[in-house]
């Protein structure tokens, strides 16, 4: 079966969906009120010093102040050999392999007050987004990626992507990383530089370098906090991180999108070009690939297995849980067996909701209870081997006597539940709704389907909650405009205060 990457791309919001084997596995999604951070550079400053916690909140123009561990403080390298005098300690240092400089030395107590004060400015790149009531994570550890590379212009190392398993073919491209790069600029080979000659590596090299030098430009003109680099649009990272050769072809149903993207692509990896179709089917092209349904499914508790047992999955504060269960499902032989197949049924689900959520920080699996040993390890190797091909960083604990594993997946942006929904104010918060803009967008997407067949000019009313109203003519006005003009027809919405925040009528 076919590997796609299909962008659903639309003035108020861009989704892509990564799909293999006609299987949804990952879902990425950016709204204009919501913009994605991961990768600006900005020009800080420190707003406050807390040695308690060895960290500092800096201020770089967004509403919430971000915040900077001290391992994320980076030093270069006479700074930390003047810290080793100062502090008088005498450490083994850590060589990282083919560097002549070391990194940093083994176990030399960094703290945040000597490396930072209030009113510092600093460069600074968002490593993690907001999640809840947390600011930005920053890093001085400044890296701008490309197709092939990515540049770590504060770095003395040369690093080849794990995924590239051939020796011989990491040893070339070392080599020639080595010989290209100039001075001391740290570069890492991404999984996409497996193959590429000298001059594809020497070009984008030299990209990314001019890119550098154009943020250090704006760093040292600017007088206060705000962004000095943003970095790709979701069309385009995409393209960037996921258009490999694993996937055959990439959709996009908007011209103007597939025309940034034909661009970028024609510079990058042009050998692909024939592989981007511009979709122009009567239905949303999430429609047409089956993909609304995986994201409705997606933010239910309950996942149904085909087996008839089923996982339930809880978000917290603190943590995820997930429980597996038997169901309806009573098997053929004996219970220890039932209970075996459901678990490794359950094993699959659970990397495949992980991935596609895109759920992080620490997760609590409860499996049904196993006597015999070899079966708990049996699901154990399962689940690590099952979590193989996710590209966020895991960690799991074997399977304690009472079923559950532990394990930590490495959060980087919102969960898809967090993105897509918001407490239930008609519940006080004991559950949860789609937010208004989830709502707003769902219907944009409705008139797009119920105006796919030529019709006589006439107008489309739309009946809404009056919450759901407002946020259409004032906050989503620009979006009905483009869209009336798109489809040559004239939308009214209506407020209808019988209606639930969730529900709406299209009448044409």
């Amino acid at each position: 079966m076919a590997n796609e990457l299909i962008i659903n791309a639309r003035p108020h919001e861009t989704r892509v969906a990564l799909v293999e084997n006609s299987v949804v596995v990952e879902l990425h999604i950016e709204r204009k009120t919501g913009q994605e951070l991961i990768g600006n550079i900005y020009r800080g400053r420190v707003v406050r010093v807390l040695p308690g916690m060895q960290a500092a909140f800096v201020d770089i123009g967004l509403e919430r102040s971000a915040f900077l561990y001290v391992t994320d403080v980076h030093q270069d390298f006479m700074d930390l050999e003047q810290m080793m005098l100062r502090n008088s300690v005498g450490q083994e240092e850590v060589i990282e392999e083919g560097n002549e400089k070391p990194i940093a030395p083994v176990d030399i107590p960094l703290n945040i007050e000597d490396l930072l004060h209030e009113g510092q400015d600093v460069m600074v790149q968002i490593s993690k987004e907001p999640i809840g009531t947390k600011g930005a994570r920053l890093t001085s550890h400044i890296s701008l990626p490309g197709r092939n590379l990515v540049l770590m212009p504060n770095v003395d190392h040369i690093g080849i992507s794990r995924r590239i398993e051939d020796p011989i073919e990491r040893e070339r491209l070392r080599n020639l990383v080595q010989e290209l790069r100039p001075g001391t600029a740290g570069f890492i080979v991404r999984t996409a530089g497996e193959g590429a000659d000298r001059g594809k590596l020497r070009s984008e090299m030299d990209f990314l370098l001019k890119l550098w030098a154009s943020v250090q430009e704006k760093m040292a003109r600017a007088t206060g906090p705000g962004l000095l680099h943003k970095d790709l649009t979701i069309s385009l990272r995409s393209v960037r991180d996921l258009f490999t050769r694993e996937v055959d072809r990439l959709v996009i149903d908007s011209k103007e999108e597939h025309n940034h993207v034909m661009e970028f692509i024609e510079t990058f990896i042009p050998s692909l070009k024939y592989s981007v179709e511009l979709y122009e089917g009567p239905d949303p092209v999430f429609d047409a690939y089956g993909i609304e349904m995986e994201i409705s499914r997606a933010l239910e508790k309950k996942i149904w297995l085909k087996s008839g047992g089923y996982i339930v999955i809880e978000l917290t504060e603190a943590l995820t849980a997930i429980d597996v269960n038997t169901g309806s499902y009573v098997g053929a032989r004996n219970l220890e067996e039932t209970i075996l197949k459901t678990n490794l049924e359950a094993v699959k689900e659970i990397a495949y909701q992980l991935r596609l959520r895109n759920l992080g920080g620490l997760i609590v699996i409860d499996f049904i209870d196993m006597e015999k040993k070899p079966n708990r390890e049996r699901v154990f190797t399962a689940l690590k081997e099952a979590l193989s091909k996710d590209k966020a960083k895991t960690h799991i604990l074997r399977m304690s006597e009472l079923g559950l594993i532990e394990m930590t997946r490495k959060r980087m942006r919102e969960n898809l539940n967090r993105l897509l929904t918001e407490p239930c104010f008609y519940c006080d918060g004991r559950g949860s709704i789609k937010s208004k803009k989830s709502i707003c967008c769902e219907i944009l997407r409705d008139l797009e389907r119920e105006t796919a067949a030529p019709l006589e000019n006439s107008d489309i009313s739309v009946h809404v909650n009056p919450e759901i109203a407002r946020v259409l003519q004032e906050e989503e006005q620009q979006s009905i405009m483009d869209l009336e003009r798109r489809i040559n027809r004239r939308i009214i919405i209506t407020a209808e205060e019988t209606l639930h925040i969730e529900e709406y009528e299209v009448t044409t």
